[in-house]
């Protein structure tokens, strides 16, 4: 089983807001998941994006991969960073 770290689409007709969700890959986008982790919202000005630090640093330890955009959202969080230097200790 891969388990993936992406966006679930939530909100109305041309207001989308996503859930950070870690799910098996096989499920659909908007299907099951394992455990929500965080929000964003693109459509706020400026978007807002809201991680549990703690679970996504887990996850990520744990072979969980992250999306593309969520991997952008990580990198802009800081939480890879915090990955990529725990990895080396």
């Amino acid at each position: 089983m891969a388990v993936k770290i992406r966006l679930k689409r939530m909100g109305a007709h041309k207001k989308p807001f996503y859930r950070l969700v870690v799910a098996d890959s096989r499920s659909p986008r908007d299907g099951r998941f394992i455990e929500e982790i965080g929000t964003y919202n693109p459509v706020a000005q400026p978007a807002l994006v809201d991680i549990n630090e703690e679970k996504a640093l887990q996850w990520l330890q744990n072979g969980a991969k992250p999306s593309d955009t969520v991997r952008n959202l990580f990198s802009n969080a800081g939480i890879l960073t915090k990955f990529h230097e725990s990895k080396q200790k």
